[in-house]
Formats: C-alpha cells, structure tokens, sequence
C-alpha cells in the first residue's frame, strides 16, 4: 500500500451553532488541512497520484473557504461549520475531485487543525 499526503492553509471565520461558550461568537482560525491518499500501485511514472494534481485540487477547494464567514457558505449556511464537518467536506470535496486519477486511489483522511495543537479528521 502506498501512501501521499499534502497540506495546505487557509483562513476563515466561523460561528458555532447550538454551542455554548466563546465559539458560539464569531471568531476565525488559520485552518490547516493534511489530506491523506493510498493506492495499490503506482502509476508508469512511478507515482501514486502527481503531488501537482493533488495540490491543484485541493487549492481549488480551499479557494472556496479561504477568507470567508464559513456559515455563509454552502453547505455549512445550514451545518455547523465544526472542524468536524469542515474535514467531512473538504473529504467529499477531494474525493470527488480526484476522481478521474491514472491508477485507483482513494482519500482515506482529511485532518483539520483549528489551532496547532487542536484537530478534527474524518477517515474512511
């Protein structure tokens, strides 16, 4: 089995629905985002997935949130835009992103850190 992870950065703003304490204001983080993607082979290059290909993705799925109130953008304007839900999403997103790659892969996890000792990662 091999393995690939990239990470990326981006900043945003957020408010914790249905929370009590200081995370039900509005409050922003410096999110960073570590995808993680197997496979069992290689492709005639000698590479899982092109890092190159990754990144474009994932940048096209950052782009979405970076410096933006997370609850007005879909879909976390109705789910709360937890780490939790953050990681689900950008999975979802980066799965269906890299869904035409050269050999079989799959995103087995997204880890969301709000802060540098804090995370969130959704796995499947």
């Amino acid at each position: 089995m091999f393995e690939i992870f990239v990470e990326q950065t981006f900043a945003a703003g957020h408010a914790l629905r249905n929370y009590k304490g200081k995370c039900e204001n509005v409050h922003g983080h410096n999110f960073k985002v570590q995808v993680r993607i197997e496979g069992e082979r290689l492709d005639e290059t000698g590479m899982l997935v092109d890092f190159v290909d990754v990144k474009k993705v994932m940048r096209a799925v950052i782009e979405r949130l970076d410096h933006q109130f997370l609850n007005d953008v879909p879909p976390f304007d109705v789910k709360n835009p937890s780490a939790e839900n953050i990681a689900e999403y950008l999975h979802t997103e980066m799965t269906s992103g890299l869904a035409s790659t050269l050999v079989p892969i799959r995103v087995t996890e997204v880890r969301v850190w709000e802060t540098d000792i804090q995370s969130a990662c959704y796995r499947t």
